[in-house]
Order: C-alpha cells, then sequence, then structure tokens
C-alpha cells in the first residue's frame, strides 16, 4: 500500500534514504531473494525508471550460484495460497478505515472473498497424505473444473466484486495498490486453474500449521496451508533475457558449481552459451585437514536391514570423535529413526531439527561440548562451524531429488523429451552438487579437520559413483576404520 513519491513522509522515510544511499553506493551487497524479487517488480513495470528497490548496476556477483536456478525458478513462478486474500482483505478493511473511506457494501465484498477462497482452497484435491507436494496437471485441473468449477468461478466473482468496489473509492491514494494486488491474485488465478504454458508445471503444496486444528468440509484434520504452484520447467530462456542480457558483465561463484571438474550441468541449466570458465584451487589442504570414510559391506539404502548397519557405523564412528558431528539426512524419516536408536545407545547430548529454530539449535550445538546435530536439507548449506566443536560429518545416503516431485518430474520429461538422460543429466549431477554442500560443512578454515562417513554403498558399487568421487575435493580416501580411529589418536 506504500504511495511512493506522492506519499506526506516519502522524505524522511526509512527506505527512501536506503534506497538515496544505494544509489551512491559503488558497491551493495543484497540476497539472491531480494535481488529476484526486485528483479520481477521491474519486469513487471517495464520501462518504469524509478520501479523497484535496487539501482542499475554496471555488473552483478552471484555467491553461492549453484542456486540461482531454484531461486529463480521461485521468483519467476506464482505462488498463491489463502493467505494472499486474507492479507488483501485485511489491509483493504484497515487502510480504508483509517481513511474513513469504507463502507457496508466494501465490507460485503471482503467477507464474500475470504468465504469463497476458504471454500476454493477446501475443493481442493488431496491425497491419502494431505501434506506435501502434488502434481496438478492439466487433465487434474480440468477434472477439477468440471466437478468444482463453481468454486473457482465464486472465487474470481468474489474479487471482481472487490475490485468494482475499490474502483468506486475516491480521493484515497492506499486504494490505486489495493485495486492493484486484487487484479494480480485474480490473474495469478486464472493462470494457475487454466494456463496450458507447456514450460510450467502446476502444483499443489500443503505445509503443516503446527499447533493448530481446523474444519475442512466439516472433518476435523491437522491445519495446514494449502499453496497452489507454477514453476517453469526451464528458467535459462528467462534467465537470459532478465538476468543476462541485462548486464554487461554477470558472475557466477561458488565452491560447488563444478561436476566432474567441469562446468557443463550449471551451462546447460542456467543457458550459459558463452561464459568465461575459471576453477581455481581451494587453500584447504583436504588430504591432511579431511578423512573420507566410506564403511564396507554397508547394504543398499532401500534394503530392509540398511537402518541396523547404518546405525551401528555411525554409533561407532560417534564414539571415537566423542560427538562432535553434523548427521545430514535426506528424509525426516530416515532422520528420525536413526535418532531414536542413537538416543539409546550414546552418551552425548543430541540435537534433533523440529525440536527448535534452526538458528538456536547452531548456537545449542557451538555451546554444547560433544553435541551431535541430526538435521535434513536446511542444514546441508549455509552452516558455518568452525573448530573442533564440529569433528565430524555423516551422510545417510546418495542426496538424489525425490523422481515423483512435480517439479523434478516435468524436467526429467523435458529433458527425455529432448533427447538426453535425465538420469544422467539432471539427477547425478544435482545430487553432486548437494553432496558437496553437505560434506562442505566440516572444513571451513585452515584448522579444521575432521572425518567424513557416507553410509550409501552406491559411491563404490554403481558406475555413476565415479562421477561423485571425481567431483569431491581431493580427501583422503579409506575404508578401515582403524584409519579413524587413527585420525583422532593423540600425536
Amino acid at each position: 500500500a506504500c504511495l511512493g513519491s506522492t506519499c506526506p513522509d516519502w522524505e524522511p522515510c526509512f527506505i527512501t534514504q536506503m534506497r538515496r544511499k544505494a544509489l551512491e553506493s559503488d558497491l551493495i551487497i543484497v540476497n539472491h531473494h531480494l535481488f529476484f524479487a526486485d528483479l520481477n517488480i521491474k519486469q513487471q513495470a517495464g520501462d518504469t525508471l524509478d520501479a523497484g528497490i535496487l539501482p542499475a548496476a554496471a555488473a552483478v556477483l552471484f555467491d553461492e550460484a549453484h542456486e540461482l536456478e531454484d531461486i529463480a525458478s521461485n521468483y519467476f513462478g506464482i505462488a498463491l495460497s489463502h493467505a494472499r486474500f486474507d492479507e488483501l482483505t485485511r489491509d483493504v478493511e484497515l487502510l480504508l478505515r483509517a481513511r474513513q473511506a469504507s463502507s457496508s457494501s466494501i465490507e460485503s465484498a471482503c467477507a464474500i472473498l475470504k468465504d469463497r477462497a476458504r471454500m476454493f482452497f477446501a475443493a481442493l484435491p488431496t491425497e491419502s497424505q494431505p501434506l506435501g507436494r502434488m502434481p496438478f496437471d492439466h487433465t487434474e485441473r480440468e477434472l477439477f473444473l468440471e466437478s468444482d468449477g463453481d468454486v473457482y468461478l465464486g472465487a474470481l466473482n468474489a474479487l471482481q466484486r472487490l475490485e468494482g468496489e475499490l474502483e468506486r473509492v475516491k480521493n484515497v491514494d492506499e486504494t490505486k495498490g489495493l485495486l492493484s494486488r486484487a487484479k494480480d491474485i485474480r490473474s495469478h488465478l486464472k493462470f494457475l486453474l487454466e494456463s496450458d504454458d507447456p514450460n510450467t508445471v502446476f502444483w499443489i503444496e500443503r505445509r503443516a500449521t503446527a499447533g493448530l486444528r481446523n474444519l475442512v468440509r466439516g472433518a476435523a484434520q491437522q491445519a495446514f496451508h494449502t499453496y497452489l504452484q507454477a514453476t517453469p520447467i526451464d528458467v535459462s530462456a528467462l534467465l537470459t533475457t532478465s538476468l543476462f542480457d541485462s548486464y554487461s558483465t554477470v558472475v557466477l561463484t561458488s565452491a560447488t558449481l563444478t561436476v566432474a571438474s567441469g562446468f557443463t550441468h550449471i551451462t546447460k541449466r542456467l543457458g550459459l552459451n558463452s561464459a568465461r570458465e575459471l576453477i581455481i584451487p581451494s587453500h584447504f589442504n583436504y588430504q591432511q585437514q579431511a578423512l573420507l570414510y566410506l564403511p564396507p559391506s554397508m547394504p543398499d539404502p532401500r534394503e530392509p536391514d540398511f537402518l541396523m548397519h547404518a546405525s551401528e557405523r555411525m554409533r561407532r564412528v560417534l564414539e571415537i570423535t566423542e560427538g562432535r558431528a553434523f548427521c545430514l539426512f535426506t528424509s525426516y524419516s530416515q532422520m528420525r529413526l536413526l535418532y531414536d536408536r542413537m538416543l539409546a545407545e550414546l552418551p552425548y547430548p543430541l540435537l534433533l531439527q523440529g525440536t527448535a529454530p534452526r538458528n538456536l539449535l547452531l548456537q545449542q550445538f557451538r555451546d554444547t561440548p560433544n553435541a551431535v546435530l541430526f538435521g535434513t536439507s536446511s542444514f546441508w548449506q549455509g552452516v558455518d562451524v568452525q573448530g573442533e566443536q564440529l569433528s565430524c560429518v555423516i551422510i545417510d545416503r546418495l542426496p538424489f531429488a525425490v523422481p515423483t516431485d512435480p517439479v523434478i518430474k516435468a524436467r526429467m520429461e523435458a529433458i527425455e523429451t529432448a533427447g538426453g538422460k535425465p538420469f544422467f543429466d539432471l539427477q547425478i549431477p544435482a545430487a553432486v552438487i548437494a553432496l558437496k554442500q553437505g560434506f562442505g560443512r566440516l572444513i571451513r578454515s585452515l584448522d579444521d579437520r575432521g572425518v567424513l562417513m557416507l553410509l550409501d554403498p552406491r559411491i563404490q558399487r554403481q558406475r555413476y559413483g565415479r562421477i561423485f568421487l571425481d567431483s569431491l575435493p581431493p580427501y583422503r580416501l579409506t575404508q578401515a576404520i582403524e584409519d579413524v580411529e587413527a585420525f583422532f589418536a593423540p600425536s
């Protein structure tokens, strides 16, 4: 609802001051999300010079550039949840009431919109397991419109009614922004239900709302937020037009950009056809600082006895390291099962993801001698613990993305249609980068040292395992537990 330069408080506003400081600066540091949010605003505004938050730049440098495809996918896509409807009606009621411009017809339009939105999201299809992601492709959307098209039209009509009421409000500057938001939501809703864009995958995601319960179609269930999503399958053309062609210099850097000592994967995914490439050797002495332990005789992670063998190897290594470890998992269920086993077998403090906020868990880990932290994807990257407190990283299995995930599945199908090999062109490179990120938690300084353990034997038994080994830093490799003991033996 910001009025921009027409606001009487524009000059002293902290956002104005921030933008002015940015315009006067030689170097501006922001995270990826702010950069792409700003890029998205500028795209929608067209040639409007003062659109967005960030000023023009001669060059853009992306650190952690291995995240670029996923972040760009989020910002070039569409996500619509019940919350956007609630936030719109809340702001309409609060702002117009504050300007004494509210009316019974506007309040009625807001009430109807909230009710129609609630009915629409409750009618969306669900699977036997209501939480998680599910596809919502053309056929499924057609079936939904045949059976529940009335609730969809009800939501659209309620938005149009609110737009009409807002257009009748005079002499209230905030109305323009509220009207724009209502039109955006209606446009996004129509795209999500009616578009046949071949470069977009449509899907539904349900996320749990802890501690709340609600009524969905008369049945008590665990409360959740439902998100309708539309994600670009291939972002390379979008990145070319909006980013690479818009800046004279774009630099991508990350410790995990390469797969098998090459940039082929990242250049294909991002559409970089003529990039200059440079691999800079690490200043860490991995041969001396890190030992990669691949325990022998491990069953395949898909075998029923994997959990028993994994817990035995994990317990043995954690006893040698005296805790001081991250145990990183590819699934919550596996993490919980091994945490419960280790809780009964180890004398060290165990921390579990989900029992406290991420930053608090990390601080507890740093402050607690001999602690062991059990985590999933959010602890695989962006975490920095230096020193002896983190002396071991254990990973349960090679981090392949779930092939049934709607976005992954759509991208694999697109690669196959184009004559490629989805497993080798997408699944393996993405898993290599994720594994490098997970192992990268261990060596964070010239003085760090420790042991890395991967419990998944496929890295040695399958042909593709060589791609993983060739992509990792030159760790000293062993299959002997005696080498792990010797690594931590007093010198």
